[in-house]
């Protein structure tokens, strides 16, 4: 089994996109062992064995076999990113891992997949 973090996630969304590029940047120069996956590749999605839609609704991150969605997903690329370990820290503390489990679930999570879903409709109209 490789020790190697993958993420999964929405390219096509300019905010997804921003803050994976800023982690992936990261990485890279410190040659972390990450990979990042763009969820708009079918190869990739059947690599992963989830769909398009779901995908897109959350990050998912694979790590040691088992895959994460959400702020588990974020705890668990943040922990492999030597810089951004203190987040995961703060992040996995009971009252802050609630509410931050609450904002992302409920909020952040539902806005950038409509978003999304709303991209993907002009595309079609448009295409």
């Amino acid at each position: 089994m490789s020790n190697e973090t993958e993420v999964l996630y929405n390219a096509a969304c300019p905010i997804c996109r921003r803050e994976i590029e800023h982690y992936e940047k990261i990485s890279t120069r410190d040659a972390l062992p990450i990979r990042y996956d763009d969820l708009g590749d079918t190869e990739t999605l059947a690599r992963w064995g989830i769909d398009a839609q779901a995908a897109a609704q959350r990050l998912h991150v694979r790590k040691d076999g088992q895959t994460y969605a959400g702020i588990p997903a974020f705890i668990v690329l943040w922990r492999d990113i030597p810089r951004l370990n203190w987040l995961a820290r703060l992040v996995a503390l009971p009252g802050v891992y609630w509410s931050a489990n609450k904002v992302y679930d409920h909020i952040l999570a539902p806005l950038l997949f409509r978003w999304h879903v709303a991209r993907e409709d002009r595309r079609t109209e448009t295409g």
